[in-house]
């Protein structure tokens, strides 16, 4: 079992108080690694060591940053296998897909990386005789990183690449259940040859965290993570009037209509529910489906939940793996558990199954209300829900009746419903005839208590910088 320290300034740092964390496999509920838990202090430590290393950080043209981010990317590539294999080890997924992600990584890392000779300011005209305004694109100072379990390489990269390129430094917390994969990302940062302090990477507790956030030079917070995680960053970002960036939670509706692809539709989907154990915040979890298919859908969607095996997938990659853990699968039973005793049918699922592992099999319930908690409130497992609707405006209601709007899909070969759709959905993404799959080149941000601010694109990339106005007579 390999034990990881932190890494502040370019130097591996061990706990001073000599507390580790010991990580689980999911899937065989195994040791798969340790890492050394970071103290207050040195927590601090980080945050000082980021300021400093920004006053230099900033002033680096932005094509030298770019520089140093194709090295990073370079060097995520040439450590991808390490990567992977401590990814999968921490979160039950496929060495296949544990090394793709640590290479898609790299990729989001160069696609920055080409922004840099595009932060542009403005030149705006002003009502004053000889004089300019000139609006300036500057970076905020430290970020601090707050990273999932889900896709803890690809968002580890997706929140340092946008920060870096603007000239930012940053501190991160990798998630407690997945952290090895980020200190295998932290030595391609020493690979890659980094200035000391522009990425700092570092395993801590709750209480660590919050002076991370709550540290006089962290200008700006970016978290992906539950509703309830992005609470408590708006409590700690008042402290310093912080900026946040906050992706939480979803509940993804899909809607199919009478002139949809069901063949391409139900494969979707089931694909959607079932990809990496439905732990995926843009992950379909209701289906409103005409009345007039409701039952066939119904059928199919029974047929393709039930085929779908689930288990360790070091054996079989292509088996659904395991929920990151034991708290996580009872939370999930006892929602079904209550949707049943309301009046929910279970069609498939719905147990938890003997042996080692956090297990849960694919779950499909019918004949719920719309205000049901299992329709409102977000599951983050393979649990799915069918609804009936009967007129597309129904649809569109019930589609954004909820208390989240991160994405939404409708499978519709009506030109008419699709524009509708793209008017009146209350979602930031809405995906037509396909899953959610966040193009990094878009614009990643949810309504509601889906979250501030977003990632990726242009649009994410300005989350990490401010306006200076500078007015010029002549």
């Amino acid at each position: 079992m390999k034990t990881y320290q932190n890494l502040i300034a370019n130097q591996w740092v061990a706990s001073d108080t000599g507390i580790t964390l010991t990580v689980t496999n999911p899937a065989t509920e195994a040791l798969a690694g340790a890492v050394h838990l970071a103290s207050a202090a040195q927590v601090l430590q980080a945050c000082h060591a980021a300021a400093k290393a920004q006053r230099a950080w900033r002033k680096t043209p932005a094509i030298g940053r770019a520089d140093f981010m194709r090295r990073l990317a370079d060097a995520l590539v040439a450590r991808k296998h390490a990567i992977g294999a401590a990814l999968a080890l921490e979160s039950g997924k496929s060495l296949e897909d544990a090394t793709n992600e640590a290479a898609y990584a790299a990729d989001i890392t160069r696609y920055h990386a080409e922004w840099a000779r595009r932060i542009e300011g403005e030149v705006i005209p002003s009502d004053s005789p000889s004089e300019n305004l000139v609006l300036h694109r500057e970076p905020l100072g430290v970020v601090a990183c707050l990273i999932p379990f889900n896709y803890p390489v690809y968002t580890l990269l997706r929140k340092i690449a946008p920060a870096l390129i603007t000239g930012n430094t940053v501190v991160v917390r990798p998630s407690n259940n997945t952290p090895c994969s980020a200190f295998e990302i932290a030595q391609a940062v020493l690979d890659a040859g980094l200035p000391p302090g522009v990425v700092n990477i570092m395993a801590m507790d709750h209480d660590a965290a919050e002076q991370m956030c709550t540290h006089p030079r962290v200008a700006m917070i970016t978290l992906t993570g539950s509703v309830a995680a992005g609470r408590r960053m708006l409590d700690f970002s008042r402290t310093n009037i912080a900026r946040v960036s906050l992706e939480m939670g979803g509940k993804t509706p899909a809607i199919i209509t009478p002139s949809a692809d069901l063949d391409a539709a139900m494969a979707a989907i089931v694909g959607s529910k079932t990809t990496h154990c439905g732990q995926l915040c843009t992950a379909v979890e209701r289906v409103y489906v005409h009345r007039s298919l409701h039952d066939a859908v119904l059928q199919r969607l029974r047929t393709g939940m039930q085929g779908r095996a689930f288990g360790d997938r070091t054996a079989d990659a292509g088996r659904m793996g395991p929920l990151v853990s034991d708290a996580a699968r009872q939370g999930i039973h006892a929602m079904v558990q209550r949707a049943v005793a309301d009046g929910a049918r279970l069609e498939c699922g719905g147990v938890v199954p003997d042996g080692p592992g956090f297990f849960y099999p694919p779950t499909l319930l019918s004949g719920m209300r719309q205000d049901s908690e299992i329709v409102q409130q977000e599951t983050f497992g393979p649990v799915l829900c069918v609804l009936p609707y009967d007129d597309f405006d129904d649809a569109l209601a019930m589609a954004s009746d909820h208390q989240y709007g991160l994405a939404s899909v409708l499978y519709s070969n009506d030109y008419h419903e699709v524009m509708q759709a793209g008017n009146e959905i209350e979602a930031g993404e809405l995906y037509i005839n396909r899953t959610p799959a966040d193009p990094y080149q878009g614009y990643h941000a949810g309504w509601k208590r889906s979250g501030l601010g977003g990632d990726d694109g242009k649009h994410g990339m300005l989350e990490f910088t401010q306006t200076r106005l500078v007015v010029m007579p002549y």
